[in-house]
């Protein structure tokens, strides 16, 4: 699933776009594309046709367009291989496209495609998120993520120094911060030479809040790379793929040489997923003992 760069990439590549552009035509060519939607696909129609996207927003992985009533929004699921596409409306129609979005002016249009239907696009209603601003409804329980203006730094190490579990656990947790997936992580702990099972707990609020800064670091250099691409399934706008994988450190290394040390990186079962880690650089942190075993 695209993580904080990749969404915010595609968000900039709209933004430019596709606002304040009137709706003329919107069609839904696979159905399980607006599953998420109240009403299916007719009710999508009927509510996007005549209306345009005010602004294109993003809260950590998730991307919502609101539109000109201010109320509502259209909310793009991304999933495993969702593309939101921005194509000259001549353009043949892609292999897998799901929905089309059509403009007044003729000019390009907006087009969702996805291979593996996992993601979808839905309409939802927007609320006061706390600061004056407004998120959709569905999504008011995921954090703010590390480049929110309004994202609390000391809150967040507070919250992540209270929790037993793993250090990675907390980070994929999109209730304590947002955005950060598990390619991020694992480049984050990498950097914060820190094993992804060692206890949040055991944390110092310097080291918690180095962590944060190295979050934010590896996540701003993947932003200005375009993204993480490993295949042809996550691009921007304009179909193309960004170059971040030829910079990280850790994620998908396994049997390369670590950069720091050398030693080479190893691949471990997390969370029917994996983490990759240095083993010198990022120890195993040391079993804690019970009352039993003393």
């Amino acid at each position: 699933m695209p993580e904080l760069p990749e969404v915010e990439v595609v968000r900039r590549g709209l933004a430019s776009c596709v606002v304040d552009r009137r709706i003329s035509r919107v069609e839904v060519l696979h159905d399980r594309a607006v599953r998420r939607n109240p009403g299916g696909a007719g009710s999508l129609v009927d509510r996007l046709t005549g209306r345009s996207f005010a602004c294109v927003s993003r809260r950590g992985k998730y991307l919502w367009l609101p539109l000109d009533d201010e109320q509502s929004c259209l909310v793009a699921h991304l999933g495993m291989s969702g593309q939101l596409l921005v194509v000259p409306r001549s353009s043949p129609p892609e292999t897998h496209l799901r929905v089309g979005i059509g403009f007044a002016d003729r000019g390009r249009d907006l087009r969702f495609v996805d291979q593996r239907t996992f993601g979808g696009l839905a309409m939802d209603e927007l609320i006061d998120d706390g600061t004056g601003g407004r998120i959709p409804a569905t999504i008011a329980h995921i954090a703010r993520d590390p480049f929110d203006p309004d994202f609390d730094d000391d809150a967040f190490v507070a919250s992540l120094r209270r929790r037993g579990s793993g250090i990675k656990r907390s980070l994929l947790d999109q209730t304590l911060i947002s955005g950060v997936g598990n390619i991020y992580a694992d480049e984050t702990l990498w950097r914060s030479r820190i094993h992804p099972e060692r206890s949040a707990q055991a944390l110092t609020r310097p080291q918690a809040l180095e962590l944060l800064g190295h979050a934010r670091d590896v996540m701003g250099s993947a932003l200005a790379a375009g993204g993480t691409s490993f295949d042809a399934l996550y691009v921007n706008v304009n179909g193309e793929s960004g170059w971040f994988e030829r910079s990280l450190d850790a994620y998908g290394q396994a049997g390369e040489p670590c950069g720091r040390c050398g030693s080479l990186i190893v691949r471990e079962p997390f969370m029917n997923r994996s983490s990759y880690r240095c083993p010198r650089c990022q120890r195993t942190p040391p079993t804690r003992r019970t009352a039993g075993d003393r």
